[in-house]
Protein backbone atom coordinates (compact mmCIF):
# COMPACT_ATOMS: atom_id res chain seq x y z
CA UNK A 1 0.00 0.00 0.00
CA UNK A 2 1.57 3.26 -1.13
CA UNK A 3 0.63 6.42 0.71
CA UNK A 4 1.31 10.07 0.10
CA UNK A 5 2.46 11.35 3.47
CA UNK A 6 3.83 14.81 3.96
CA UNK A 7 6.86 15.27 6.20
CA UNK A 8 4.62 16.72 8.90
CA UNK A 9 2.13 13.83 8.78
CA UNK A 10 4.89 11.24 8.85
CA UNK A 11 6.64 13.00 11.74
CA UNK A 12 3.42 13.12 13.76
CA UNK A 13 2.86 9.40 13.22
CA UNK A 14 6.44 8.64 14.29
CA UNK A 15 6.14 10.81 17.41
CA UNK A 16 2.83 9.15 18.29
CA UNK A 17 4.33 5.66 18.01
CA UNK A 18 7.38 6.60 20.08
CA UNK A 19 5.21 7.97 22.88
CA UNK A 20 2.62 5.20 22.75
CA UNK A 21 5.05 2.27 22.60
CA UNK A 22 7.89 3.90 24.55
CA UNK A 23 10.20 2.71 21.79
CA UNK A 24 12.88 4.30 19.67
CA UNK A 25 12.48 6.60 16.70
CA UNK A 26 14.19 4.06 14.48
CA UNK A 27 11.73 1.34 15.49
CA UNK A 28 8.78 3.66 14.88
CA UNK A 29 10.03 4.61 11.41
CA UNK A 30 10.59 0.98 10.44
CA UNK A 31 7.15 0.01 11.76
CA UNK A 32 5.48 2.75 9.69
CA UNK A 33 7.51 1.82 6.64
CA UNK A 34 6.41 -1.80 6.88
CA UNK A 35 2.79 -0.99 7.81
CA UNK A 36 2.24 1.36 4.88
CA UNK A 37 4.54 -0.38 2.40
CA UNK A 38 6.76 2.65 1.93
CA UNK A 39 9.93 1.91 -0.01
CA UNK A 40 13.09 2.34 2.06
CA UNK A 41 14.48 4.83 -0.43
CA UNK A 42 11.44 7.08 0.03
CA UNK A 43 11.52 7.12 3.83
CA UNK A 44 14.48 9.52 3.86
CA UNK A 45 12.42 12.09 1.97
CA UNK A 46 9.73 11.93 4.67
CA UNK A 47 12.06 12.77 7.55
CA UNK A 48 11.76 16.32 8.84
CA UNK A 49 14.77 18.17 10.25
CA UNK A 50 13.65 17.80 13.90
CA UNK A 51 13.08 14.08 13.34
CA UNK A 52 16.51 13.72 11.74
CA UNK A 53 18.08 15.44 14.75
CA UNK A 54 16.27 13.11 17.16
CA UNK A 55 17.38 10.10 15.13
CA UNK A 56 20.97 11.31 15.17
CA UNK A 57 20.94 11.82 18.94
CA UNK A 58 19.32 8.41 19.44
CA UNK A 59 21.95 6.81 17.20
CA UNK A 60 24.76 8.43 19.15
CA UNK A 61 23.27 7.36 22.48
CA UNK A 62 22.95 3.77 21.21
CA UNK A 63 26.50 3.88 19.80
CA UNK A 64 25.19 3.40 16.27
CA UNK A 65 26.69 6.72 15.20
CA UNK A 66 30.14 7.92 16.19
CA UNK A 67 30.00 10.74 18.75
CA UNK A 68 31.82 14.02 18.15
CA UNK A 69 34.73 14.65 20.47
CA UNK A 70 33.57 18.27 20.84
CA UNK A 71 30.12 17.43 22.21
CA UNK A 72 29.31 18.00 25.85
CA UNK A 73 28.64 14.89 27.96
CA UNK A 74 25.26 16.17 29.19
CA UNK A 75 23.91 17.07 25.72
Amino acid sequence: MLTNFTKEEFSKKVEFLVKRRKGTYLEAIIDLQEEYGIDYSLVAKLLSQPLLEKLELEGKNLNLIKKNKNSLPFA
